[in-house]
């Protein structure tokens, strides 16, 4: 918890510049919350997500994120008021968050324009089809049935935490296979239980995650796998090689824009 509010506190700093902007045109704005005169804006809190992060808060948890930012609001202004600001570790820290911002959302406007089509994901399975599995992978599937949807992110953060999985299952878990500890046994792809399947191909082995089957959300992982029986094709791998091509572009178009950028500048000194 420390860590999150140190890293909200640095993004609060970064938006103090701009502070009389969000007053000028605070007519226009939508306040969220006030804190000693201080008001917070719905424009800047959805700043601070992506739009796929956005998508992803439920309103429990975007509730839960404004509760944050009241929280570290109010540490901030005490932090002004003891005037730690003004001292230097701190304004070099802020200075230098300030530069990764801005450079994040630079790499971020390079980046939106990434295309993987179906053709080149296809093309890149072909020549490199020995590195997956001839065979589709079975997997033994421990799963966590969530209440509502809020619940899942705040315990997937748990877990990954430190909350042993067993015990999430054994507390958390809203269906009677938890006295299994949520144990589905191997599931295939072709199975009654291929939607499990799927979620856990998706993850690395002991890696939790969250999956939305039927209606229902859980928190899953696969403990162990085996080879099965059923013939492995483009289909089964195809998220995973969008990923694969994806990382790759996203390297090669980062240093494609630093590249760039250094041959414009010519006032770059090494001390």
């Amino acid at each position: 918890m420390h860590k999150y509010l140190l890293s909200i506190l640095l993004a609060l700093a970064l938006l103090m510049p701009g502070c009389d902007k969000w007053k000028k045109d605070s007519s226009q704005l939508t306040p969220l919350a006030e804190v000693n005169g201080e008001v917070l804006y719905q424009e800047q809190f959805r700043s601070t997500f992506s739009d796929e992060q956005w998508e992803r808060l439920s309103p429990e948890q975007k509730k839960q994120e404004i509760e944050d930012w009241v929280n570290v609001t109010l540490l901030a202004q005490e932090a002004e008021e003891q005037n730690l600001a003004e001292e230097l570790a701190v304004r070099q820290r802020i200075d230098y968050a300030t530069k990764k911002i801005k450079a994040n959302a630079l790499i971020s406007k390079r980046l939106a324009n990434i295309n993987i089509g179906e053709e080149e994901m296809f093309n890149y399975y072909r020549l490199h089809r020995n590195d997956f599995q001839s065979k589709l992978m079975e997997y033994e599937v421990q799963r966590i049935l969530c209440p509502d949807p809020a619940t899942p992110e705040i315990l997937l953060r748990r877990i990954r935490e430190g909350y042993n999985f067993n015990t999430a299952v054994l507390e958390q878990s809203q269906e009677g296979l938890k006295q299994n500890l949520g144990r589905m046994g191997f599931v295939t792809a072709a199975g009654e239980d291929s939607l499990f399947w799927r979620a856990a191909h998706e993850l690395k082995q002991n890696e939790p995650g969250i999956a939305n089957i039927a209606g229902m959300t859980y928190i899953l992982r696969h403990t162990n796998q085996r080879e099965g029986n059923q013939d492995a094709n483009f289909s089964e791998y195809r998220n995973e090689i969008r990923a694969i091509l994806l990382r790759d572009k996203q390297k090669q178009a980062y240093e494609d824009l630093v590249r760039e950028l250094k041959i414009r500048t010519s006032a770059i000194y090494y001390y």
